[in-house]
């Protein structure tokens, strides 16, 4: 199971729509290595000069390895994490997420990051049980 989800969300989220800070709050209790993760790329993002900022820094352990691909891997999770962090993620072996300021998306950075060339790219043998 990815998230830990109070009674009371449940109930909410089976009556109709959740809002966003209340999915946000579930993602960040329930992954906190993934919440991280993203909150230290997203700040480096804004604090930065850079076209964008990521993580380089392989997962202390499996159980936060696990967070952050459970995270990356689902639609409305890392939908939930961009719109709270107001940046678009983008994602590459174990653990290299990065942070884009959406205007970024379609450009030439963004695209090279996500291209195959970049993947194959960012391959190692410690990688492949990943």
């Amino acid at each position: 199971m990815s998230l830990d989800v109070p009674a009371a969300i449940l109930e909410r989220a089976e009556a109709g729509e959740v809002d966003d800070a209340d999915f946000a709050e579930v993602v960040r209790t329930s992954l906190p290595y993934a919440w991280e993760v993203v909150s230290r790329v997203a700040g480096e993002l804004e604090s930065g000069s850079e076209e964008y900022a990521d993580n380089l820094v392989a997962p202390p352990d499996e159980v936060a390895r696990g967070q952050l691909l459970r995270a990356m891997a689902s639609d409305a999770i890392r939908g939930g994490l961009e719109r709270h962090f107001k940046v678009k993620l983008a994602f590459q072996n174990c653990h290299r997420v990065a942070a884009f300021p959406l205007s970024a998306v379609g450009g030439e950075t963004y695209s090279r990051f996500i291209g195959t060339r970049a993947q194959l790219l960012n391959q190692s043998p410690e990688l492949r049980n990943c």
